[in-house]
């Protein structure tokens, strides 16, 4: 195994033994024990869920938290819940993914270039970590940014992911100079320069929400991996 995916895998190890937040996780077993009655045959997950993808990346993808039956059941971000239906399809177009579907952890899916990550590890009542929730998960994300070294686009999936991610700049910044805060402003395919040259691409998020609504559609989502593509440099 590649020194890279070793320290990826040791810090995903070490995610998914976190104990940060004893309420979230009480949250997440117990939706685990319990289960919706559509999965009441599943295994749940019902931990943090650890991040995904291709140790030499140079695109991440970046969502807000685990959903309580999606991620938190499969164990794989955007795996099993309709946010993963809508994006899936849109990566394996843009050529970052192996397939179109994807349902479980054993599913035979690959990703070529992109990581995916969130800003939050479990699963939140009602979609909404507490901002003490993203403070406990932040150390991880920093971690995570580190030990990328090919990582040159960061696609933000949300306000949440989007000022989660400023956050890290702002803690990582040391002596290079960032814009003033209030400059970064979120809207959908806009684009910033961050610190230790990364790019920041900002996106809706692809919960049914959005996507139901036509806030969110495919072509506009498919434009935002192809532009992380291209600033990458990939192919």
């Amino acid at each position: 195994m590649p020194r890279g995916a070793k320290a990826l895998q040791i810090l995903n190890d070490e995610i998914v033994a976190c104990n940060r937040c004893p309420e979230l996780r009480s949250y997440c077993a117990e939706v685990a024990r319990v289960r919706r009655r559509a999965y009441a045959d599943h295994e749940y997950w019902g931990k943090p869920v650890p991040s995904f993808g291709d140790p030499a990346a140079s695109v991440m993808a970046l969502g807000l938290a685990p959903g309580a039956h999606g991620s938190n059941r499969t164990g794989r971000p955007f795996t099993g819940d309709g946010s993963g239906d809508f994006m899936f399809p849109v990566l394996h177009e843009a050529g970052f993914a192996s397939q179109p579907n994807s349902t479980s952890r054993n599913d035979g899916m690959k990703l070529s270039g992109l990581w995916i990550s969130a800003v939050v590890r479990c699963a939140p009542p009602t979609n909404k970590p507490t901002p003490q929730e993203q403070r406990n998960c932040a150390p991880w994300l920093d971690r995570e940014i580190d030990t990328l070294p090919n990582l040159r686009v960061v696609v933000c999936l949300g306000k949440i992911a989007f000022d989660g991610l400023l956050a890290w700049a702002q803690r990582t910044a040391g002596s290079e100079t960032m814009q003033p805060r209030a400059t970064f402003v979120f809207a959908h395919g806009a684009e910033y320069a961050l610190p230790r040259g990364l790019t920041v691409i900002a996106s809706y998020h692809p919960s049914l929400q959005n996507t139901n609504t036509g806030k969110l559609t495919r072509p506009m989502f498919l434009a935002v991996f192809r532009r992380a593509r291209q600033i990458a440099g990939l192919r």
